[in-house]
């Protein structure tokens, strides 16, 4: 049974000029799924038209069988998706405790603040360094906090889009072996991803994607071994 459907997604930025062209993916509960795919595939395009920031032209978004095509982008969270974006995913000039409280200002103080000792728990960086301003984090912790910020809330699945970008592969480590004791804790991740080698060794399926269409799928271990992945990427076979 799929959490996430999507079957032949036509989206984009502008109307009649779609980047996304009949892309199918599927997402089952507990899994980590990774998009690949070199620039301009459409793999950002994809999760933000699943996030409900990209205009969505024609095709099916469905989680836990609800239509998000209905839904206001806002309202997603409360449907139980997250989204972590790439870039302006934390608040600069707020400390790592505000950014947590603001996250879940919906949910009444005394569970939010529950909510927050457990992220604590589940990122002791981030505790030990609660009253800092995030502008003042490394990318590495940074994006461990836009992590955190998306898991208060206790999503059914967590999107994010290239959580290793600008990460030495110190931080890609660190930052994916968090994503790896999430996924232990029983969220589901759909990532986008640049990083073919650091994105196959933690996922459990992958899609690629070339001129907004899925080209290949199957298990990690299928797509580390596939012959056609490398040409893909340089824009080769699968046209």
């Amino acid at each position: 049974m799929s959490l996430l459907k999507v079957d032949q997604l036509v989206a984009g930025y502008e109307p009649g000029l779609p980047i996304v062209r009949g892309a199918s993916i599927r997402v089952a509960p507990g899994e980590i799924v990774a998009v690949l795919g070199p620039n301009g595939a459409g793999k950002s395009t994809l999760i933000k038209a699943i996030a409900g920031l990209v205009r969505v032209e024609s095709g099916e978004v469905r989680f836990r069988g609800q239509d998000l095509r209905r839904l206001p982008a806002h309202r997603l969270v409360r449907a139980g998706l997250a989204f972590v974006p790439q870039t302006e995913n934390v608040f600069a000039n707020l400390t790592i405790q505000e950014n947590l409280e603001l996250a879940g200002f919906f949910l009444g103080r005394r569970r939010c603040q529950e909510r927050v000792r457990a992220m604590f728990e589940l990122f002791p960086d981030l505790a030990r360094q609660r009253a800092l301003a995030a502008g003042r984090l490394s990318g590495g912790q940074r994006q461990m906090l836009a992590v955190a910020r998306a898991l208060l809330v206790e999503p059914g699945m967590i999107m994010l889009d290239e959580p290793s970008a600008g990460l030495s592969p110190r931080l890609v480590a660190e930052v994916f072996a968090k994503l790896a004791e999430v996924r232990a804790e029983g969220t589901t991740i759909l990532m986008v991803e640049q990083n073919v080698k650091a994105a196959l060794a933690l996922a459990d399926r992958a899609y690629v994607l070339t001129e907004g269409r899925e080209r290949l799928s199957g298990s990690a271990a299928e797509l580390r071994s596939h012959g056609d992945l490398a040409s893909l990427f340089l824009g080769g076979a699968g046209r």
